[in-house]
Formats: C-alpha cells, sequence, structure tokens
C-alpha cells in the first residue's frame, strides 16, 4: 500500500496538486471503500485496485477536481453529492455556513426564515437544516445543472428549494426572513487566468465570474436581501480576499445597513461580509 500512494504522491506533486498526498490518499480510500484512516490497517491493495487508483490519479494529476471523482464533498457536519455542472464547495465557506447557523440560533421567540441565495450543491442550506432543524430554510439556485444537483442532496432535509434568480426567486418572503446567506460568483472576467485549474475548467463560470470587478452579484444580493430580511434581520456573503473593502462598501454605500464588517477565514484571510439590516 505505502508503494501505490507513495507513486501516487509523486504523480500528483510532478502535476502541481495542493495536496498531493491527501488527494492520493483519499483516492485510494475511495477506491477500497474505506475511511482514510484506516488505510493504515491495509497491508496489500489488489491490482484491479491498484489499476482503478491509477487511473482517477491520472484524472486527478489532469487537475480534474477530486470531489468530481470521488462523487462526494464534506461541508461542516453534511455530505453533497457533486459532480460536472455545480460548484464543489470549498472549506472556508463553512465558515459562512457556522455564521448563518449562529445566527438561526439567536431567532428564539418565533421559527427562524433563512434565506440560502446562489445555493449551488444546496452546501450552506443543507448545513443550516441540520444544524437548525427548528428553521425554515429556503435555498434559490438560477442554473438548472446546479439546481439538479442541489435537489438530490437536499431531498428529505426539508429545505425549500427555489429555481430561479436570486433577484425575485423568493419575494413571497419579503419582509420575513431572519438571515439571508449568500456565496455569489465574485470573480472579475479578467482574473480567468489565474483561476485554479480545478475551478476553471470544471466550475459553472456562472458560479464563478461576475462582472468587470466581480461585485455585480453582490449588488445584486445587496438589494434583495434587504427586500427579504425584517427590520434588524441579518446578511452574510462571501467574496475574494482583494475585496476586503470593495465588498462591504456596496452595503455600506446603500444606507441602511448597520455594523457592516469583514471577517477572515482560518487563515486569516478576509474572506466574508455580514450587515445588520437598519
Amino acid at each position: 500500500m505505502r508503494q501505490v500512494i507513495g507513486a501516487a504522491t509523486e504523480t500528483l506533486v510532478a502535476a502541481g496538486v495542493a495536496s498531493p498526498r491527501v488527494d492520493a490518499e483519499l483516492l485510494l480510500a475511495h477506491v477500497l471503500a474505506v475511511p482514510r484512516s484506516r488505510l493504515l490497517l491495509i497491508d496489500d491493495v489488489a491490482a484491479e485496485q491498484a489499476v482503478r487508483h491509477a487511473a482517477l490519479v491520472a484524472r486527478r494529476a489532469a487537475r480534474e477536481p477530486l470531489q468530481h471523482l470521488t462523487g462526494l464533498a464534506h461541508f461542516r457536519t453534511v455530505e453533497l453529492a457533486v459532480g460536472p455542472g455545480v460548484f464543489v464547495p470549498r472549506p472556508e465557506t463553512e465558515l459562512l455556513a457556522g455564521w448563518a447557523v449562529d445566527a438561526a440560533l439567536l431567532v428564539t421567540d418565533r421559527q427562524p426564515v433563512v434565506v440560502d441565495l446562489c445555493t449551488g450543491s444546496g452546501a450552506i442550506a443543507k448545513a443550516v437544516a441540520a444544524e437548525v432543524p427548528e428553521a425554515r430554510v429556503v435555498a434559490v439556485e438560477l442554473d438548472p445543472q446546479a439546481a439538479g444537483w442541489a435537489t438530490r442532496n437536499l431531498s428529505g432535509t426539508g429545505v425549500d428549494l427555489r429555481v430561479g434568480d436570486m433577484a425575485s426567486a423568493a419575494d413571497d418572503l419579503a419582509g420575513e426572513v431572519d438571515v439571508v446567506v449568500c456565496n455569489p460568483p465574485y470573480i472579475p472576467w479578467e482574473a480567468w487566468e489565474s483561476v485554479a485549474l480545478e475551478a476553471r475548467d470544471h466550475d459553472p463560470d456562472l458560479a464563478l465570474y461576475s462582472g468587470d470587478d466581480g461585485l455585480d452579484a453582490m449588488r445584486v444580493l445587496e438589494r434583495t436581501a434587504a427586500r427579504l430580511l425584517r427590520r434588524g434581520g441579518v446578511v452574510g456573503a462571501e467574496h475574494a480576499e482583494v475585496q476586503h473593502e470593495a465588498a462591504p462598501e456596496v452595503f455600506r454605500s446603500a444606507g441602511r445597513w448597520l455594523a457592516v464588517r469583514d471577517h477572515p477565514d482560518l487563515t486569516g484571510r478576509a474572506r466574508f461580509l455580514t450587515a445588520r439590516l437598519g
């Protein structure tokens, strides 16, 4: 087994994969249908399994997302089916989801209402529904293919999935929402070449790019959140590190938000903003 993982790791290192050893082990665990933590208990890998593993490693070396190869993404306490046509949820977005969970838990005098805009795979909505089961959770996704993945992931969770534009898909909830959360597209078109190959070649453009400055969707979100939230309700949205001033300014300049602030991820990089409707 060590030889199999070692050879795979070398292949992934040469290909520039960010976490070669981890990916090699996760792919082998997938082939063997065991948790990664149990690999140390396995001495030998059958020839057929080694061939399957090598094929997956070659695809990963070509920068196909790990989650597409395993068909699964882990996000906080939930698992998500992912593949071509849907944005693969990133670990850093778990902090935004955690903020939404905490904000929903602060609503104790009624059923909290949470709307997840640009839900993609349904990651944030599913996490909130799992961790705040008393909440009413609504998820919105524009892309039909991504919505298909969200339908699969949100089945049985009680989340109300709406397929449509975030600007209008939840108009029936105007003034009734406690928490709006969103991981919108935020990459400027001109930054295309700097995007990691896994995202650039495999994530949907609709989930990545948002106008010349990357903030077109953020501006729509600001207006939508203002319409959906109760007075005193809160909004949280992810953004790029370089937008740590520009993204919050979208909300500050609107003149209707209080306590606009930015939050770092676990590496200290600016990651998401929050604001309260005045």
